[in-house]
This record gives structure tokens, C-alpha cells and sequence, in this order.
């Protein structure tokens, strides 16, 4: 008896050391993603001008509609009217055509007519401010004040800045003489806040009968996130190569209308909020897996300590990493399909039992769902076959996932290592939607990544209080599509 214990404690040590000594050498032996290139030389420019011509457009109220096309027209033309005075090599070199109502398609033709076009986007259009919070600003947040090293008000982050890097970069280049290989189209939507189909989606649709077909895209996007993901020492730049989907879908429920006084055993309301319950206590599956698996993948070599172990043996970790990655709403969105209730209607005097209660559900669908798995899972975790479910007519699949391995990615991997010295790059999944989901039509390699340095306590200035941009940062922005639209005309750094 004592024989066959000790061997089987003989075993099980066994194990415990050779798994020891797998997980060991996995971590040792995950190599580096990064490449190794050296820093940009510093980039000649008046980064103080360039800030004041950014801080000129704050002031114009670009603010899109949904539901009123016409809303706001004469401020996009004044918009077009600064971009022409500040800017007026592009404007001379450039091919310019408005598409639509007030989007923009600037053409700079290639030398080689036989080399792939590529396409930078940004958009003109922001989001108002919300009502009420006005006096929650530091500054007048249409002022387009510079002030402490920093452009203040809205836009400057969401989206203008973008738009005004790739305009100065351009300008930069066609003084210094530079022609590009291939063609660039400048794609500037004017209603990305409120779902791209006038301004974007048109772009893309007129580039397809026109037979264009974009070596690669790159958008808005993901960020330098700096101090943001534990474990990581440096600052990482995340690259989107796909993005969620979006589905929202509007529940009723009809039952008969009564007085307070006797109340049935199941109301509308509880009927409807015992449904809406058991949906949310039944999340989508969550998994490592997809563009997720690829971001740990390329962060892991670059990490310290236990973290670096655990993301480096996820065939061994994944079920302990994945639950604390779900504790977190910003790391479980990049695992699973997410579930947001986020109207419930139902009653409108205490002593009458309404008749109907109405709910809307919103999900960001994750690339291997799609609307139609998504509705599948939203009816069998309500339990009730008397709600009823409607589908939003602007629901969208997510996007393709563009691959890693495409001279799109290893040209911007490349300019934002020569950029950003000091950061890390790595793949990721944009959780939100961008103008960028409709040129799927016309490319197979469509890229988000947008060049701000971002702490935990910026994230919120994204269509809330205080936006604002550092100046050094949008010096650092400029240099990078200025290096960017350079590597294009060179091969790309392995």
C-alpha cells in the first residue's frame, strides 16, 4: 500500500516538474514581435502654428445628425473653407470632390500607376455636448483655447486633430518635394457620429464603380494606451484589425391593462423585467481567442513577472487569465459579444397596470458572431415566447479581420515604432464603430489606430468633458503619417 502512494506522489511530482519546466521554457522562448527599426529623425515643423491652425476649427460646430441630414451644413462649409486657407499646397496638388452632402475625397495621384492606392481617413463631424454639463468644462469648449500645453474643446480628440495631422503631414511633404509611389486617397466623412451611411459609405461605394481597389486603410481607432495595461512597463499601441458589430434589438410585451387594486400574478413589468434579468445573468460564451489571442500574443514577450507567464501559457492559464479578464468592462468587451440593456418603457400612472411594457436591447457582436447568433441567443436566455423581438434597421455584422501579415500593418507597425520610440505594438479589436467598416467594400486590409498617448484618466475626455490634445502629442501625430505616406514609398521593415 505504501509503495503504490508513494508512487503516485512520485507522479504527480513528476508532473508538477515537467510542467513547470514547459511553462518555463514557453515563456522563455516567446519571442519579441516588435521590429527593430531606428527613431524618425525629428521632423522639422512649427508645432506651435500647426496647434493654432487645429485650435482654428474648434470653434466651427461640425455637429452631426441622425436624424436631421440637413443639420449644421453651413458650418461644414466653413470647416472646408479654413482647410482650404490653411492648407494650400494640398489644395493645389490634391484633387478634391465632395461626396454626398459635406464628405470629402481628396485624390493624390501616384507616380506608379501600377501600385496599389492606399486610403487615410478621418472625419469632420464631433458630438455636441451633453446638455447640463457645460459648467463641467475647464475652458469653453468651442473656444479652441490653447492653454497649459494643451488644445482644449471638443473635437479636438474626436476627430479633428486626425484630420488636421494628415493635412499638415501632406502639406509637409509636397513643400519638401515628395511624390508618393501610389496613389492616397484622403477619406473625410462628415457623419461618422451618427453611422457613416451619407458621408462614408458613399466614399467607399463611388471608389468601387470606379474599380479602386485599396491596398490598405487606416482610420480612427484603438491608441498608445500608457499605464493602462497592468504588467506592461511601456507604453502599447494597439492596432485595430477588426471591429465589433453592432446589433440593437427593441422587446414588447402586450398583456391586458388593469387597476392597481388587483393586480394578476404576472404583469407586463415583472414579465418583462424577469426576462431582461435572466438575459443579463446569461452573457454570450467569452473565450482568448481571435484578434484577442493575437494582442496577448504580441504583448506577452514584452511583459514582466507573473503576468508574463500567464499570457505566454494561455494553452495552460486561459481559464484563470479569462476570468480575470471578465471582472474588467474593457477587457471582457474584447472577449465575448456584450449585452447592454439599455431602455425599459412600461406604465405612465401608479394605479394602472400598464398594458405594455417596451425594452431595447444593444449588443457589440464579436468577429464569429453574427446579428442573426446574436438574436438566436437574445430569445432562448429571455425565456418567453410572448416578447417580442424587433431588429434596429442600422444593425451591422463586425467587420472582417484584416491580417498582420499585409504591408498595410508592417507599414504602420513600422512608422509608429519610428514615431513612438518608446512603445510597444500590438494588434487589437476596436469595441466601438468607425467610419472604416464600410470599406470593407474596397479592401481586404483595413487598419484603426489613432496616435494619441492616452492614461486611464483621459480615456474619458472621448465625447465627455474637458477634451483636449497635448501639443507635444499632435507634433508626435504629424511626424507619424508624415512617416507613414515616407515608408510607402520604400519596402517595408521585416
Amino acid at each position: 500500500m505504501l509503495k503504490r502512494i508513494f508512487a503516485g506522489l512520485l507522479l504527480v511530482l513528476v508532473v508538477l516538474v515537467v510542467l513547470v519546466a514547459a511553462v518555463a521554457v514557453k515563456t522563455w522562448r516567446t519571442p519579441s514581435q516588435q521590429l527593430a527599426v531606428a527613431p524618425a529623425p525629428k521632423l522639422e515643423m512649427d508645432v506651435q502654428a500647426a496647434a493654432r491652425r487645429l485650435a482654428g476649427a474648434i470653434p466651427i460646430r461640425t455637429i452631426s445628425s441622425l436624424d436631421d441630414p440637413a443639420a449644421n451644413l453651413a458650418e461644414f462649409d466653413k470647416l472646408h473653407a479654413y482647410l482650404e486657407q490653411q492648407f494650400p499646397k494640398v489644395h493645389a496638388t490634391l484633387k478634391k470632390e465632395v461626396v454626398g452632402q459635406k464628405a470629402l475625397l481628396y485624390t493624390w495621384a501616384g507616380t506608379d500607376a501600377a501600385a496599389k492606392p492606399i486610403a487615410l481617413m478621418a472625419h469632420q463631424d464631433m458630438v455636441p455636448i451633453a446638455p447640463g454639463t457645460e459648467k463641467a468644462w475647464s475652458v469653453d469648449p468651442f473656444a479652441g483655447e490653447i492653454k497649459d500645453g494643451f488644445v482644449w474643446g471638443r473635437g479636438t480628440l474626436d476627430n479633428k486633430s486626425n484630420l488636421f495631422a494628415q493635412m499638415e503631414a501632406i502639406e509637409l511633404l509636397i513643400a519638401s518635394g515628395f511624390k508618393p509611389k501610389q496613389t492616397v486617397y484622403l477619406v473625410m466623412g462628415d457623419d461618422e457620429e451618427v453611422s457613416g451611411l451619407r458621408g462614408a459609405r458613399p466614399i467607399a461605394e463611388l471608389l468601387k464603380s470606379r474599380n479602386v481597389r485599396l491596398d490598405w486603410v487606416l482610420d480612427e481607432g484603438l491608441l498608445i494606451l500608457d499605464g493602462v495595461l497592468p504588467g506592461l512597463s511601456k507604453p502599447a499601441a494597439l492596432i485595430g484589425l477588426a471591429e465589433k458589430g453592432y446589433g440593437t434589438f427593441f422587446l414588447s410585451l402586450d398583456t391586458a391593462p388593469g387597476h392597481s387594486s388587483m393586480p394578476p400574478q404576472r404583469s407586463a413589468i415583472g414579465s418583462m423585467s424577469a426576462a431582461l434579468a435572466r438575459l443579463e445573468a446569461n452573457p454570450m460564451p467569452g473565450a482568448i481567442q481571435g484578434v484577442a489571442a493575437q494582442m496577448f500574443g504580441a504583448l506577452a514577450p514584452e511583459m514582466g513577472g507573473v503576468n508574463r507567464v500567464m499570457l505566454s501559457n494561455l494553452w495552460l492559464t486561459e481559464p484563470l487569465v479569462r476570468s480575470q479578464l471578465q471582472k474588467s468592462p474593457s477587457s471582457n468587451a474584447m472577449l465575448r459579444t456584450t449585452t447592454a440593456l439599455t431602455i425599459v418603457r412600461a406604465g405612465n400612472k401608479d394605479n394602472v397596470l400598464p398594458g405594455r411594457a417596451e425594452a431595447a436591447v444593444n449588443f457589440r457582436i464579436l468577429p464569429g458572431d453574427t446579428i442573426d447568433s446574436v438574436e438566436a441567443h437574445l430569445r432562448e436566455a429571455l425565456g418567453n415566447d410572448e416578447i417580442k423581438i424587433k431588429r434596429y434597421p442600422g444593425n451591422s455584422e463586425p467587420s472582417p479581420v484584416s491580417p498582420t501579415d499585409s504591408t498595410g500593418y508592417r507599414a504602420i507597425q513600422q512608422a509608429v515604432r519610428q514615431s513612438f520610440p518608446d512603445v510597444v505594438v500590438a494588434p487589437g479589436l476596436m469595441t466601438a464603430a468607425t467610419d472604416s467598416r464600410h470599406f470593407s467594400l474596397v479592401s481586404d486590409a483595413v487598419y484603426r489606430f489613432s496616435p494619441f498617448r492616452m492614461k486611464s484618466e483621459d480615456l474619458a475626455r472621448f465625447h465627455g468633458n474637458n477634451e483636449r490634445l497635448a501639443i507635444s502629442n499632435y507634433g508626435e501625430m504629424i511626424g507619424f503619417y508624415h512617416q507613414l505616406l515616407r515608408n510607402t514609398n520604400a519596402a517595408p521593415a521585416q
